[in-house]
């Protein structure tokens, strides 16, 4: 720390166990400035900001990089305000509290990942003349509820995210392998929340000369935006396999997909990022193309608690 000055942070106080926050909630914090000696200052200021960031490169014989931002929002409080020198604080430890109240907007949900960050912070500046800015920054989590409030269950889903979803496919088998397959795939609905288990049933007709397997695979897909060019990117996120159905056979398989606890979250209201999950459902046919159907999905963040209080997410 600069010369006369021992301490200079900014904290915040949790509002819940996960220590996230949604739209609408109470930012509040301190800054604690500690001085060894009086100290004249031109201001502390505390700035909550939020923002979208991109940045990849790509090498086409040269090295080229793209680069875009986006800026949600910028707050700004002066617990000491601009007095030009003239504010003299004496040695000590100096407590200022903030209180910030998160826009009610629909902000993207916080995300970091190699090529894009979505993120919030408190930063702290404190301005003398002649001297550089001391500065301290402290990042918030951030979570978009995009269906519901903070007190609904999975009862209270949008009608959009309540919306069930079924695919038939049909396949005839060629060369190596004689027949048909047919798959009629059924998923309760289009929203889900992390941790919980999507209920997958499926009727399976194997009339072809080879034994099937069903397979499932959760999958995400991650587009970054900059200066006209775009970045996509998938993952797999999970994948499982069921039992054999023989020739001739006619099956219904249930299985119960489940969304990991933390991690994945969609994102659908950013200009620069966007992150979208899907479940394919296949089969496994040696020699032969598999036959597949493919549920996007809304993934929400986990809304409640034991005791109430919203939100173990990311």
């Amino acid at each position: 720390m600069s010369d006369n000055i021992k301490e200079f942070s900014v904290a915040y106080h949790p509002i819940n166990k996960s220590n996230v926050f949604i739209r609408g909630d109470l930012l509040t914090g301190q800054v604690i400035l500690e001085l060894e000696k009086q100290c004249r200052i031109d201001s502390l200021c505390v700035t909550f900001k939020g923002k979208a960031e991109v940045l990849w490169y790509e090498n086409n014989n040269l090295v080229l990089s793209y680069h875009n931002k986006e800026k949600f929002f910028s707050i700004k409080q002066f617990p000491i305000e601009d007095g030009k020198g003239n504010n003299v604080v004496e040695p000590g430890r100096h407590v200022y509290p903030f209180t910030f109240q998160v826009p009610a907007q629909h902000l993207p949900s916080s995300y970091c990942s190699s090529k894009g960050k979505i993120v919030y912070r408190l930063e702290a500046i404190l301005s003398r003349s002649m001297r550089l800015d001391c500065k301290a920054k402290l990042p918030i989590t951030f979570i978009h509820v995009c269906c519901l409030s903070a007190s609904d269950t999975i009862s209270n889903l949008s009608l959009s995210c309540q919306t069930p979803q079924h695919s038939v496919t049909d396949k005839k088998m060629k060369l190596f392998t004689s027949g048909t397959v047919t798959m009629d795939v059924n998923i309760p609905r289009s929203g889900f929340y992390q941790g919980e288990g999507i209920k997958v049933v499926a009727v399976i007709q194997n009339k072809s000369s080879r034994v099937i397997k069903p397979k499932y695979c959760l999958y995400g897909r991650y587009g970054f935006y900059a200066e006209g060019k775009t970045k996509i990117k998938t993952e797999d996120i999970l994948k499982e396999v069921g039992e054999d159905i023989p020739p001739s056979a006619s099956r219904t398989v249930t299985r119960i997909i489940t969304i990991p606890p933390t991690g994945w979250i969609s994102i659908l209201n950013c200009n620069i990022i966007r992150t979208e999950y899907s479940l394919r459902v296949y089969l496994d046919v040696k020699f032969a193309s598999d036959p597949k159907v493919e549920f996007p999905l809304l993934i929400l963040p986990a809304l409640q608690e034991p005791d109430g209080e919203h939100l173990p997410a990311t």
